[in-house]
Formats: structure tokens, sequence, C-alpha cells
């Protein structure tokens, strides 16, 4: 059975940009019930989770679409909760590195990825991701993952309304601002720095 993730701070860890009510409700309910979900699915454990959009064709064609969502779901929640934190981290080490050699420095790449991220029409992610070492900032709808395209996820925003709409209502660009007021890359850092 695949295990929902530990949530990294406390529920209210991510005020006032993101309330207690929201992480709650966004974890315990919308979260953990993709992996309930999977779970559902899936009865063993049969690989790694981050290895089922890859290995789509082993499972049982009229169950694919519903896992491919289902695992979606769970993985990008798991990056979304990585991507936040009590307080702001940078990037750092070949992450900033790459950062500024592409997009000039931080505050350009901020912008570059809010910019992409008011472009996301309906439901769904964007995300930085990498493949032999260059990175890219891409829109993905739903729960599709970067896994399926052979991209590495780094960091992301969620974009599902359930994410937002309690503190913002329609106002996704408000929340889309002030989510790198609490948008922490170590995760994205440390997995950069081990596959650069």
């Amino acid at each position: 059975m695949y295990k929902l993730m530990k949530l990294p701070y406390q529920y209210n860890a991510l005020k006032p940009d993101i309330s207690e009510k929201t992480v709650n409700i966004h974890y315990n309910k919308h979260h953990k019930k993709y992996n309930d979900n999977l779970n559902k699915l899936i009865k063993i454990d049969i690989m790694p989770i981050e290895e089922i959009p890859k290995n789509i064709d082993r499972f049982p064609m009229g169950k694919r679409n519903q896992i491919l969502f289902n695992a979606g779901g769970v993985l990008n929640h798991n990056l979304y909760w990585y991507s936040l934190g009590k307080e702001k981290i940078y990037p750092k080490g070949k992450l900033k590195e790459k950062i500024d050699e592409i997009y000039g420095n931080f505050e350009n790449f901020k912008n570059s990825f809010i910019e992409k991220a008011k472009m996301m029409t309906g439901s769904g992610y964007t995300f930085l991701v990498t493949r032999s070492g260059n990175l890219t900032i891409i829109n993905l709808p739903n729960q599709e993952t970067p896994l399926s395209y052979d991209l590495i996820p780094l960091f992301n925003i969620d974009l599902w309304e359930h994410a937002y709409y309690l503190d913002y209502q329609n106002d996704r660009d408000a929340y889309i601002e002030n989510f790198f007021g609490k948008a922490n890359f170590t995760y994205a850092s440390d997995i950069f720095e081990k596959i650069s």
C-alpha cells in the first residue's frame, strides 16, 4: 500500500498566504483521496509510485487512466507540499547557478513562473522541470505529471480551485503571487544537485 506522505510542517505554517483551514482540507481530504483511490486500484505497491507513469503499460488497459490520474494526484501534491515552507528559501547550489544562467536572476525566474502560472486554463499545475541539466517552466492539466514526459519535476504550484478558493475566492492571480512568500526551494535544489 502507498502511504500518504507526512506533511513537512504544521497546518498553520503557511499563514497568512495560505490558511490553516485550506492546508488541512487540501492535505487530509484532497491529497489523501488520491492516495486512497490509488491503493484501491493497485492492491499492492508493485513499484515505487514515481515509476507508475513510466510503466503504465504494465497495468490493465481499463484501469490505466484512473491509475495515472490518482498516481499523478499523489505525486503532484507531494511536490506541492515540498515546494512550500514556513519561510521562503531561495534556490542554492547548481540550481541557483542554472536559474541565473537561464533567467539572469531569481527575480526574473519568479516573474516567468508567475506569468506561466497565470496562463494556465482550468485545473492543473505549473512546474519547474529538468531534463539533461536544462530547466523549463511548463503547465500540465488536471493531474498529469512531468514524469510521463521523461521530465523530472523540481517545484510546482497547484492551480486547482481547492488550493486557493477558501482564501482567495476567484482571485487566483493573488494566490499565485502570494505563493512565493512561502516558496521553498530546498527540495528542488537537492534534487537538481543529485542529478546534475
